[in-house]
C-alpha cells in the first residue's frame, strides 16, 4: 500500500463537499447525504481497485478466461455492486450500469439524478442484505423537502458528485488506508455535531470523552463490548481501539450496540464498515422498552464491557411498564423505579444487568443530578453502593458537550467486586474531581490527552491526591446519606492568601500623602492662572 495521503487532506476535502448543502439544508439532515455519499464512494473505489488488481493478475489469460476469473474473485468482495437494468414501460432495457458512484458520475447531468441515486442504493442494499438491510431506507436523494425542487435538486447532487470526484477523495485501498477513511467519517460526525448544536446529542459523544470512557473500561483481547445507546457508534470504535491489533491490523474484540433512532443506527452501521468492524452487531431498537440483544435462553445477552453516553434525564422512558419488565432490570431498592421524567437510572441498571456477573465492567456518562437526587433515585443509588458495585465517580469539566453546558460525571461499576468476584474485598469508592482539568476552546472546553492521562493514572493507582482525588469508605458514604456529590469527598477549597493589614494600611497612608501633594500642586497652578479653586 502506498498510503501517502494525510488525514487532514481527506478531512478537508470531504468537509468542503458540505458547501453544497450549507444554508439550504440543516446539518441534522445534510449529514446523511454526505455520509452516505462517502460510503458509496468508498465501496466503489475498493471495488475498482480490487478489480484492477485481478485484471493485472490474470493479464496473460485469454480475454474470456480472464473475465471469468475476475468475476469469480469479485463475488468474494465485502460488498457486492450489482448490475442494474432500467426498463421502459414495454419492458425494454433502456439503460444498463453497475450500482456504483462511477455510474452516477457518468449520469450526473440527468434531470432524474436523485432518483438514480436511490436506485443505486436500493440495489446495493438488496445485494448485501445481511450487512446493509435497512441502512439506506431513511435516506431519499430525490426528496423535494430536503433538497429542493427538481432543477435545484439536480444541481446540488451534481455538485456533490463533482466534490467526491476530486483527486483528494480517491479512496482506493492502494492509496488510502482504511484507518484514514474511518477517521474521516468520525471527523465528519463531530463537525456535524458542532453545526447541529443541541440536536447532535443523539448521535455523537465528544472524542475526548469517548476515548476516556474506553480507557476506563479497558476491554481486552477476546472480550465483548456493548453500547446500549450507541448513537453513531464512535464510542464502540474507541473501545475497540483499546485492544491491540494483530499483524493484519484486526482486533480480537466483538462489538454490540443498540440505537433507537433509525437514521442514527444507519450511521453506526456505516461507521462500523468504514472501520473494518463488519461483524459488529448493531440493533435498531428501544433499549429500555424492547431490547434486541437477547441470548438463546431468552435472557438479556451479557458482555465483558458496557459503555454508554445515554440521553440525559430522558423523559417518558417507559416507567409505567418498568415494574413488569420481563428482564427484571429494575428490581433494586424494594421495587424503586426511576422517575418517569428521568431515565438516567433506567439506563444505569440496564447496563449493570447486561455486564457479566462477577466479571463485567460498566462506564457511563451521567448528569450530576444522578449523584445526589433523592426519592427513588436515592434508593437505587444506595442499593447499588451497598451491593458493592460502584467503583469510581469522576467529575468532568463543564461545557464539554455541544448539547449542554452542564458539568457531567462518569460512573464506573465493576461486577468483579460482587460476592464471589475477584475484587470482592474492594469496598471503597474512588472520587476524582477533574472539573478544572481542561483547555478553553472556541465553543466548548477541551480535555487534553494530559488531562485524560492523569485521570487514568489516578484511577489505576486509586491514590488520594490533594484537591483532586479521594478514596471513600462505605461508612463515609453512608454518613453522607449515600450522596455522591463530589465536593463532599474531594475538598477543592483553596485558602485565600493572607492579607497583611498593617502593610495595606501603610500603603494607603502613602497613597493619601501623594494625593495631598498632587492636590496642593494643582491648587498652586490654578492660583497662578487666576482661577479660584
Amino acid at each position: 500500500m502506498t498510503d501517502t495521503v494525510k488525514q487532514s487532506e481527506v478531512n478537508d476535502a470531504i468537509w468542503a463537499a458540505c458547501d453544497t448543502f450549507r444554508g439550504v439544508v440543516d446539518a441534522g439532515s445534510y449529514k446523511d447525504y454526505i455520509l452516505v455519499a462517502l460510503f458509496l464512494k468508498y465501496v466503489t473505489d475498493v471495488w475498482n481497485d480490487h478489480r484492477a488488481a485481478y485484471a493485472r493478475e490474470f493479464a496473460d489469460l485469454p480475454e474470456d478466461q480472464r473475465d471469468i476469473r475476475i468475476e469469480r474473485r469479485m463475488r468474494n468482495e465485502r460488498f457486492q455492486l450489482p448490475v442494474i437494468e432500467i426498463k421502459d414501460e414495454a419492458g425494454a432495457v433502456v439503460d444498463r450500469f453497475r450500482a456504483s458512484f462511477d455510474s452516477l458520475k457518468a449520469r450526473k447531468d440527468r434531470a432524474n439524478i436523485g432518483e438514480l441515486f436511490n436506485i443505486v442504493l436500493e440495489h446495493i442494499e438488496d445485494a448485501n442484505k445481511k450487512k446493509l438491510d435497512g441502512v439506506f431506507r431513511n435516506i431519499d436523494f430525490n426528496s423535494e423537502s430536503n433538497l429542493g425542487k427538481p432543477k435545484d435538486r439536480a444541481r446540488r447532487l451534481r455538485h456533490l458528485i463533482d466534490d467526491f470526484s476530486k483527486p483528494a477523495l480517491d479512496l482506493r485501498p492502494s492509496r488510502v488506508s482504511e484507518d484514514v477513511i474511518g477517521e474521516a467519517y468520525i471527523y465528519l460526525i463531530s463537525k456535524f455535531a458542532s453545526d447541529a448544536g443541541k440536536k447532535a446529542g443523539e448521535f455523537y459523544t465528544p472524542s475526548a470523552v469517548s476515548a476516556l470512557l474506553a480507557r476506563l473500561a479497558a476491554p481486552g483481547p477476546g472480550q465483548t463490548v456493548c453500547d446500549p445507546a450507541c448513537g453513531s457508534g464512535s464510542l464502540l470504535i474507541r473501545a475497540a481501539e483499546q485492544v491491540p491489533a494483530d499483524g493484519t491490523g484486526r482486533r480480537d474484540v466483538a462489538l454490540f450496540g443498540q440505537e433507537v433512532n433509525g437514521q442514527t443506527w444507519a450511521l453506526a452501521r456505516m461507521n462500523m464498515f468504514l472501520h473494518g468492524a463488519d461483524a459488529a452487531d448493531i440493533r435498531w431498537c428501544d433499549t429500555l422498552n424492547d431490547p434486541q440483544l437477547i441470548a438463546q435462553d431468552g435472557a438479556l445477552s451479557t458482555f465483558d464491557v458496557v459503555v454508554a453516553n445515554p440521553p440525559f434525564s430522558l423523559d417518558k422512558w417507559g416507567a409505567d411498564a418498568a415494574p413488569d419488565d420481563q428482564f427484571k432490570r429494575y428490581w433494586r431498592a424494594d421495587g424503586a423505579i426511576p422517575p418517569k421524567s428521568k431515565g438516567d437510572y433506567a439506563f444505569i441498571t440496564h447496563m449493570i444487568e447486561i455486564a457479566r456477573r462477577r466479571a463485567g465492567r460498566v462506564a457511563v456518562v451521567v448528569p450530576h443530578g444522578v449523584l445526589f437526587r433523592a426519592g427513588a433515585e436515592g434508593k437505587i443509588r444506595e442499593a447499588l453502593i451497598r451491593e458493592n458495585l460502584l467503583d469510581a465517580v469522576i467529575g468532568l469539566p463543564a461545557n464539554m458537550f455541544t448539547t449542554t453546558g452542564i458539568p457531567v460525571a462518569i460512573l464506573v461499576f465493576d461486577r468483579r467486586r460482587e460476592q464471589g468476584g475477584p475484587l470482592e474485598d474492594r469496598s471503597d469508592v474512588l472520587f476524582i474531581d477533574a472539573s478544572r482539568e481542561f483547555e478553553p476552546g472556541k465553543t466548548v472546553n477541551v480535555m487534553t490527552e494530559a488531562h485524560a492521562n492523569r485521570i487514568i493514572e489516578t484511577f489505576a493507582s486509586r491514590e488520594a491526591q490533594e484537591r483532586y482525588s479521594h478514596l471513600a469508605t462505605l461508612e463515609e458514604i453512608a454518613e453522607n446519606d449515600f450522596n455522591l456529590n463530589i465536593p463532599r469527598y474531594v475538598d477543592t477549597f483553596e485558602a485565600e492568601e493572607e492579607i497583611d493589614v498593617a502593610g495595606v494600611q501603610k500603603e494607603i497612608a502613602g497613597i493619601e500623602a501623594e494625593l495631598d501633594a498632587v492636590r496642593a500642586k494643582m491648587a498652586a497652578c490654578l492660583k497662578e492662572l487666576g482661577v479660584d479653586a
